[in-house]
């Protein structure tokens, strides 16, 4: 007796939705299995996307070791942690003061990291300082400070803990960096700068130790979208009103795609698939950075021209400073 025709679409729609619950299942419980006692560092473990990214790890079954400039924060984290864990499916955290500024302590902080446990399994850079304004606005000091922060710390860090990888001829690198370590944009001299150096260094480690054991990943993201407060001041009617009727055009979709930004728990929930799958390069943005990478290998002369017309109409600056 065959199926009736009205049946098909229902049936392929329960079979479908079925495939998708047992292939999250099964992601799921590979994440839990890849870092199940395995040691993970995180360094500014106590920033948003730091923080939810160890929080999913310590659910796993991860060794934690949570690095960050502030020890109370580092506490709070903490305790955030290990209040409700069940003990025999989870470790307690080691919490490791480092602050990317302050240079001279790096390589001390390098040695504390790896005799918590013995060894490094995961090391995830996560550590940035950011800064926008023109050039000539900038001091050599402060440039001096952002090459700290982003390159020469995250640098030092990794040359730190490489030789003990290298003696297990086991380990991996993850780089959470900015789409501007690939793309140079007006206004983010600095910063651009210490992104592409930091890129360039990894891509370039990943070619030397890949076939000792050692993987290195990149993940290029966009800017980080906050969720906005409860205390952010309602629309007025007639912005609402306004609003109601673009949302039902195809301009509301495009709006939403350029200024789309990735929430911390997106990117932490990317930084696991990251470590799970060990993929060299992740890019996280929305379409319009993309497009743009395309357009900086294959025009490049058509690229800077539209960058540097960007300065002038102050819009689609904001847009590009992103």
């Amino acid at each position: 007796m065959g199926v009736p025709s009205v049946m098909v679409l229902p049936l392929l729609v329960v079979v479908m939705a079925g495939i998708y619950y047992v292939y999250n299942e099964v992601i799921r419980f590979m994440s839990k299995s890849v870092v199940r006692n395995k040691v993970l560092v995180i360094t500014d473990a106590v920033s948003g996307m730091g923080s939810e990214c160890a929080r999913i790890l310590h659910k796993g079954g991860a060794r934690l070791v949570l690095c960050g400039p502030s020890w109370d924060k580092l506490e709070s984290l903490y305790d955030s942690l290990c209040t409700g864990a069940d003990p025999t499916e989870t470790f307690t955290p080691k919490l490791v003061l480092l602050d990317f500024s302050d240079m001279d302590s790096v390589e001390d902080v390098a040695a504390e990291v790896v005799e918590c446990y013995g060894c490094v399994d995961v090391l995830i850079f996560n550590s940035s300082m950011k800064i926008k304004a023109p050039a000539q606005n900038l001091s050599l000091e402060m440039d001096r400070n952002i090459m700290d922060v982003n390159y020469f710390g995250p640098i030092t860090l990794a040359k730190g803990v490489l030789p003990s990888m290298l003696s297990r001829r086991t380990g991996h690198f993850l780089l959470v960096n900015s789409i501007q370590g690939r793309l140079a944009v007006p206004f983010r001299t600095s910063y651009a700068a210490s992104k592409h150096a930091v890129q360039a260094f990894f891509d370039c480690l990943r070619a030397e130790v890949e076939e000792l054991g050692i993987s290195v990943s990149t993940i290029s993201h966009t800017f980080i979208k906050i969720a906005p407060s409860s205390s952010s001041p309602s629309p007025s009617p007639a912005s609402s009103s306004s609003s109601s009727k673009i949302s039902n055009s195809l301009l509301a979709y495009i709006f939403s795609k350029l200024n789309h930004g990735v929430t911390p728990e997106h990117l932490a929930n990317e930084i696991v698939r990251t470590v799970n799958w060990k993929r060299r390069e992740t890019l996280l943005t929305h379409p319009i950075p993309q497009l743009a990478l395309y357009i900086r290998c294959l025009l490049p002369s058509a690229f800077f021209s539209v960058v540097a017309a960007g300065v002038k109409d102050g819009t689609m600056a904001e847009q590009l400073m992103k």
